[in-house]
């Protein structure tokens, strides 16, 4: 008789509020923001943090001094010396690829109870110098030098031009093509209108608002005390006076004719999310209830000179037959909203028998997702973006909503850089 297949399951999953880039979490880097994260799940969960065996963490603007996250974690918050860390970069599905790591590991037997997450603080961005620089200054730097040596230095600066750091954009580095400009073409190509963008934002915005003030964030948000001693408790960048009306009067922002605007896209965030995984067998022995298990996910990529942010109209198709399951089956789809127009342009693919056929090899669409189960709770676009948080935020999100409604399954999707979509199907335990 074959062994009973070991289970990877979701216990718990917590988040820092997350904050607009340059306000509250300023003096938080990404290690303090992920301590905070780990901290709270420990707390909320009662684990004694010596039984962790192992963390996953994603993370996009990595700290250079340092950018081994999940292991500067277990150091910092004195979890058991041989837990092992190891930390992921998948652009902004680096929280999603921590959690199913995790999982996988998991379910191999590797170990029983890992923490798996993200986090990212703009506000600590490090700025790079040019090259040139760099070139001139590392052997003064890294060596004893002489007067000789800084002599030298300077002739090889010169001419001194194209030695200021340049501003830091969110652009491709193959085709230098900025994610907002990205945004932008995918609604012409996919004919996403501003009012369409601009009605979608706003839903996303009031949606998170009422979760807040429903209580249903209180599961997952935890409380943040500044280095300043401010007590932060609430996402920041929820708006839930906005309206369609409002958005309408916003400016494009990557071309004087583009439908892109400040309002109809995620705001640079400050934040983290931790997921508590185990095997089902020890969450039942330590007397947890699970919330969630993952049932398949799928990663792709496509090319970033097309539709950069295309990717999940792939992923989650093939994430579903991994699972076994059409779209009309799953009761909840979170498709992280990077832009409006990239999310709706994501949708527009999934009803289009033309894509299936071309892009799926499917003879038929993928089909039509129910906006009464799409962002039940609002998404990027108004909670915000830590471009490593995100996909453990949706993670933690979908598996508490799972439980808590008794619904059976969830899809997930997430655009990110360099062409990649990343899913994952979602089941109650």
């Amino acid at each position: 008789m074959a062994a009973k297949k070991r289970r990877a399951v979701v216990v718990s999953g917590v988040r820092t509020p997350f904050v607009r880039a340059f306000t509250d979490f300023t003096l938080l880097d990404s290690i303090a923001l992920a301590d905070e994260a780990v901290k709270g799940l420990l707390a909320r969960t009662e684990l004694d943090k010596k039984s962790v065996e192992a963390i996953v963490w994603g993370g996009v603007v990595l700290p250079s001094a340092a950018p081994n996250i999940a292991r500067e974690i277990a150091l910092d918050l004195g979890l058991d010396f041989g837990c092992e860390g190891y930390t992921v970069t998948r652009a902004c599905a680096s929280g999603l690829q921590a959690v199913t790591s995790a999982a996988a590991a998991i379910e191999r037997g590797e170990y029983d109870i890992m923490i798996a997450g993200g986090s990212d603080s703009t506000s600590n961005a490090e700025v790079k110098l040019p090259q040139k620089l760099i070139h001139a200054s590392a052997p003064l730097a890294l060596g004893k030098p002489k007067a000789k040596d800084y002599l030298a230095a300077a002739r090889q600066l010169a001419p001194f031009t194209g030695l200021l750091p340049k501003r830091p954009q969110i652009a491709e580095r193959s085709t230098g093509e900025v994610m907002g400009e990205s945004a932008d073409k995918m609604a012409r190509i996919n004919g996403v209108s501003r009012a369409e963008q601009d009605i979608f934002a706003a839903r996303s915005h009031h949606r998170a608002a009422t979760a807040i003030q429903s209580g249903r964030f209180d599961r997952e948000v935890i409380s943040v005390t500044t280095p300043s001693g401010k007590v932060v408790n609430r996402d920041g960048l929820v708006r839930a006076d906005t309206s369609v009306e409002k958005l309408a009067r916003l400016k494009p922002v990557f071309a004087h004719d583009g439908t892109v605007t400040a309002g109809n896209a995620s705001p640079l965030t400050d934040g983290a999310s931790a997921v508590l995984l185990m095997s089902e067998e020890k969450a039942l022995s330590l007397g947890y209830t699970p919330l969630a298990a993952f049932r398949s996910w799928s990663y792709v990529s496509v090319d970033p000179a097309d539709q950069v942010l295309i990717g999940p109209a792939i992923s989650m198709p093939r994430a579903l037959a991994k699972a076994g399951l059409k779209l009309a089956d799953v009761d909840l789809v979170d498709i992280h909203e990077a832009f409006a127009a990239q999310t709706l342009s994501v949708l527009s693919a999934l009803r289009s028998k033309e894509w299936a056929q071309e892009r799926l090899g499917l003879s038929d669409a993928v089909g039509d997702v129910d906006i009464d189960k799409l962002n039940v709770h609002g998404g990027s676009v108004a909670i915000g973006h830590p471009f490593g948080a995100t996909g453990a935020r949706m993670v933690t999100t979908m598996a508490n909503e799972l439980a808590m409604t008794g619904k059976s399954t969830a899809l997930l999707g997430i655009c990110a850089a360099g062409g990649i979509g990343a899913s994952a199907v979602l089941e109650r335990v």
